[in-house]
């Protein structure tokens, strides 16, 4: 993270700007509801609404929204864009992709297993808390939540070491004062492909610039003809940065909000509240896990309170492999963030033989991934079955169902010398 901000501070040498007097009395005399200083407040709510009641199925992998409710919800936007692509996805509506982000990074939404499918559902405690706060505080609440907690794992991407507000300064460097103009699309493909479409789309949301659309071709997606920087983003973004760089960006695994609070309060002294996420207690019982690879797999039981080595080593156990090697389990937490618990002897934390199997970020239905031996990348997936009643007598992992024949860690003698003589 410190390699990041000194990067910021390169980028923005020779010295960061500071609020004018005009950009202070912006600040101040900014009254915010749900149609200024951008419509984010408004879009959000509209995604809330279509969640309502028993949420959306998602895709299996990255829980991202179907095909099938995309042209809809973009209808209901205050920024509904046409696109002339035969099969879109989610990626493909960026003001979509953006608010889905602040959704499940808020924590206001999270997925759920009902079904064959999952679902992405309210979060009924995270909703009440919103509920109750106002306009400001819940402009604030977003911002921090896109900023600060936002990951590009969420949307199905690779996590990178340029968060958000990066690529957002990056993006704001790339627009001259009197604006950008893209003739081409090809003229747009710079600053959509390193800031991602989505933060272009939440930046206008938010009330930082202005973007004009133009109609798209065939086979292409949406289309922006020009950006616009707005006072507002000019007098926001810097600040930020400033607040980023002198403290750092919170890197902890427990999200809280209010990071920012303190320094905006003296301009926004109405941001008193911010949203409660309820943090993850232990779930006590036996574990019913379904461990697969190719065509084979194992039903594996284990207590809550013994240790994730334990299920390590009953999933070597099971398919006849030795000890001899590194693991890493991951999967994704409430927030779709990833999470990776490593063997004892990995450098860095969390450890196996530390993080209890009641701690996990797991529901039944949810799914991990035990990567074991770096070298030869066995990949088992662990789903999570069941989780019944505790039982006192019952202290111990086993193996209940044994299904297919398990591969053969380690090749023969007879496939080496038949290597050789090739």
């Amino acid at each position: 993270m410190e390699d990041l901000f000194a990067r910021l501070e390169n980028i923005l040498k020779p010295e960061l700007p500071a609020l004018t007097e005009l950009q202070q009395q912006l600040l101040q005399e900014l009254s915010i509801n749900e149609n200024q200083p951008g419509t984010i407040l408004q879009d959000f709510q509209t995604l809330i609404d279509f969640l309502q009641p028993k949420g959306v199925e998602v895709s299996s992998v990255n829980n991202l929204l179907p095909m099938k409710v995309l042209s809809e919800l973009n209808s209901r936007l205050s920024h509904p864009i046409e696109i002339l692509l035969k099969r879109p996805v989610q990626k493909s509506y960026p003001y979509i992709n953006g608010l889905y982000l602040l959704l499940r990074s808020s924590g206001i939404a999270q997925v759920k297993h009902q079904g064959k499918k999952p679902s992405l559902v309210l979060d009924t405690d995270v909703l009440a808390s919103w509920s109750n706060l106002n306009p400001t505080e819940r402009y604030f609440n977003l911002l921090e939540a896109w900023l600060i907690w936002g990951n590009n794992e969420i949307l199905g991407e690779r996590s990178d070491s340029f968060g958000n507000l990066f690529k957002c300064i990056q993006c704001w460097k790339r627009i001259p004062d009197k604006g950008a103009k893209f003739a081409k699309y090809e003229d747009q493909h710079e600053i959509g492909s390193f800031s991602g479409l989505h933060n272009v789309a939440l930046l206008e949301l938010f009330g930082f610039l202005s973007i004009k659309q133009g109609k798209p071709q065939a086979g292409k997606g949406w289309r922006i003809t020009s950006l616009q920087r707005l006072p507002l983003g000019d007098a926001i973004l810097p600040l930020i940065l400033q607040i980023a760089l002198q403290e750092g960006l919170e890197d902890d695994i427990n999200v809280m909000f209010g990071q920012w609070q303190s320094q905006f309060q003296l301009f926004f002294p109405e941001w008193q509240h911010n949203l409660i996420i309820p943090r993850q207690e232990f779930i006590d019982g036996i574990y019913i896990f379904k461990v697969s690879i190719a065509k084979a797999w194992r039903r594996i039981s284990i207590p809550a309170k013994k240790p994730l080595s334990w299920l390590a080593e009953m999933i070597l156990d099971a398919f006849d492999f030795d000890y001899d090697h590194l693991y890493q389990f991951s999967c994704k937490d409430y927030f779709g963030r990833t999470i990776t618990i490593g063997h004892p002897y990995m450098e860095d934390p969390p450890f196996a033989d530390q993080v209890k199997i009641g701690d996990l970020p797991l529901e039944p239905g949810g799914i991990m991934t035990y990567l074991y031996d770096f070298g030869d990348n066995w990949r088992f997936d662990v789903q999570l079955e069941a989780i019944n009643s505790p039982d006192s007598k019952n202290k111990k992992a086993k193996i209940l169902e044994i299904h297919g024949e398990a591969p053969q860690q380690y090749g023969s003698e007879d496939d080496e010398w038949e290597d050789d003589e090739e």
